[in-house]
């Protein structure tokens, strides 16, 4: 297992980038603000699914595999822009001026599912874990227990990274509150997400490079 001051450390170090937004907090503000609270969190459980996911296939070796194939990975970067486009299509294809916090409570899975995809397909997390998560391993340390070590700073990095996604979903609750009670933001909040789905699309196209 970690010693408590390896763990220490990497507990500073995950609230510390995690506190830095990035695509994967953008997407989540998104929801809870145009979707309501209830999205928010649903997001935030599928993101830091993903997030595990991740931490397994680097355990596993899966990442380095696909990091050393750049058809692979390309691979990867273009199906996780696909599917923010996919998501700005869907969502523009909803009638400009509705609620959308009124269809996002029948579909919890789906609300779950997206937010898993885009952090599963987002190349930049799998090279973060694969580079990130070894410094925290001692020099020299056997494959198992480095392995378990892995393991075990996943997890933590889980749970930590989820507590600050949730506390941002609840700190957003108020203002979706306050935007859902005027008309002009009601008619705007489609096109908004849209903007941001298609946003983040492009930077996953153009920044996730080897």
């Amino acid at each position: 297992m970690p010693t408590p001051a390896v763990l220490l450390g990497f507990v500073a170090a995950t609230v510390t980038l995690v506190l830095v937004p990035g695509p994967n907090l953008i997407y989540i503000l998104t929801r809870s603000l145009t979707q309501g609270r209830r999205a928010g969190f649903l997001s935030a459980l599928g993101v830091e699914a993903g997030t595990l996911v991740h931490v397994i296939a680097a355990v596993a070796g899966v990442s380095a595999l696909v990091a050393a194939s750049p058809t692979a990975f390309t691979a990867v970067r273009l199906a996780g822009a696909a599917y923010l486009v996919y998501l700005a299509v869907r969502t523009h294809r909803q009638p400009a001026g509705l609620d959308l916090a009124t269809g996002a409570r029948s579909r919890p899975v789906r609300l779950f599912l997206d937010g898993a995809l885009i952090n599963v397909l987002n190349p930049k997390v799998m090279l973060f874990f694969l580079t990130f998560l070894p410094q925290f391993v001692p020099a020299g340390t056997d494959p198992a227990t480095t392995r378990t070590h892995l393991l075990v700073l996943g997890a933590v990095g889980f749970v930590v990274a989820l507590i600050l996604d949730l506390a941002y979903v609840q700190l957003s609750a108020p203002l979706h509150r306050l935007l859902t009670r005027r008309p002009r933001f009601l008619r705007w909040q489609r096109d908004l997400a849209v903007i941001v789905y298609l946003g983040l699309a492009a930077f996953t196209v153009l920044t996730a490079q080897l």
